[in-house]
């Protein structure tokens, strides 16, 4: 079962459930996926629709824009707010695979220099290429871009 399906059903029985944040949550889910649909629409992408990739990419987005503003909140004494943030990272989380542990991670990057040739700094970005082809929704790569800078450097 595909993401989008996942979602789908999720989103129904929170409808059962009457569960309002995991409604309110998929719903905007559902719509960033639909936006991003229609993005696509006239382009050679058409046809194929939105892939798991794109979904993976939305999902992983809309958790990194909820722990800024959960942050954010904390910093303004506004507790009551961030929970709320986390607890929507918690839901759209569920729909992720799970992350990679740190010594996975390392082990990816090690993987990723040797299949892409790298060899210095240069070469950083075919390395990102390949975890991303990889580890896409697995890695956060705001964390994993310093570690290969390292391993290169």
């Amino acid at each position: 079962m595909d993401i989008k399906t996942k979602i789908t059903d999720a989103l129904k029985q929170a409808m059962r459930d009457k569960d309002a944040t995991r409604l309110l949550t998929l719903r905007l889910v559902n719509a960033a996926i639909k936006d991003r649909e229609i993005s696509l629409r006239g382009t050679d992408k058409e046809s194929a629709g939105v892939s798991e990739d794109d979904v993976l990419a939305i999902l992983g987005k809309m958790v990194k824009q909820r722990q800024e503003s959960a942050r954010a909140y904390e910093e303004g004494a506004r507790l009551e707010l961030a929970q709320n943030e986390l607890d929507e990272i918690k839901i759209i989380e569920d729909f992720l695979p799970k992350k990679l542990s740190d010594d996975e991670t390392i082990s990816a990057i090690d993987d990723a220099i040797s299949a892409s040739g790298a060899s210095s700094i240069r070469d950083m970005g075919k390395v990102m290429g390949v975890l991303k082809s990889k580890y896409m929704g697995r890695l956060d790569f705001g964390k994993v871009g310093p570690m290969v800078k390292d391993r290169l450097g």
